[in-house]
């Protein structure tokens, strides 16, 4: 991942934010439901197993980002 490329997925995500399923999928990672969330991510979405994985760990990124900002802020 060139430096570039992160700056523009980071700009993208910033302005567009999450799609529906994906905070459909973090609303499960919240509550623990991390099969659940990855079962989700495969059959509605994105198809194949490795990819979901990979969305999943992208996302329980994001949220500890957000808890660690959270955590930060008070």
């Amino acid at each position: 991942l060139t430096k570039h490329t992160k700056f523009v997925r980071d700009m993208i995500r910033e302005v567009c934010g999450f799609a529906p399923y994906e905070r459909r999928a973090m609303e499960l990672l919240k509550v623990s439901k991390d099969k659940r969330a990855l079962k989700f991510i495969k059959k509605r979405r994105i198809g194949t197993h490795i990819r979901a994985k990979r969305k999943r760990e992208e996302l329980s990124n994001v949220l500890a980002a957000m808890r660690k900002a959270a955590a930060k802020k008070d």
